[in-house]
């Protein structure tokens, strides 16, 4: 299935560029007319993985964070998030609630779970050494005419 539009954005792994990353997903979804809650979930989706290359993916430098944004018939939104990070030794284990490799004084261990409860489908792979990528999916419902 062809995607109808789409955009890809690169940037580092800073904090401040996980604000950016939820602002360019709401201007890009906007002419989708997503309802507010709808668009308060993808934003939090993406907070919590672009929050996940920055903290555990590049943890002892700044590295190179991708986002495509890619809407498909139906108002199918896909949003691919990768990094060239550390990657993830065990996705299955790292997608329990409160797992963290973290300090855990400090991380709560809950991202994916909260991407998860926000998404249709969340799909994570990784490779140890070579980066992550985490796609997250929800369908756009139309607005109730007035």
């Amino acid at each position: 299935m062809k995607a109808e539009n789409s955009t890809r954005i690169q940037f580092d792994s800073l904090s401040s560029n996980e604000a950016y990353a939820r602002g360019v997903t709401a201007a890009f979804l906007a002419r989708y007319d997503p309802t507010v809650p709808q668009l308060a979930d993808l934003k939090t989706a993406v907070s919590e993985a672009v929050t996940n290359c920055i903290v555990h993916a590049y943890p002892e430098r700044i590295g190179p964070v991708c986002m495509t944004i890619a809407v498909y018939p139906d108002r199918e939104v896909h949003i691919t998030i990768t990094d060239k990070g550390i990657g993830i030794p065990n996705v299955e284990q790292a997608m329990q609630p409160l797992f963290t490799t973290g300090n855990p004084e400090e991380r709560s261990g809950l991202g994916f779970a909260v991407m998860q409860s926000f998404m249709d489908r969340v799909k994570v792979t990784s490779k140890p050494g070579k980066g992550t990528k985490v796609l997250l999916v929800k369908r756009l419902s139309r607005r109730e005419s007035t």
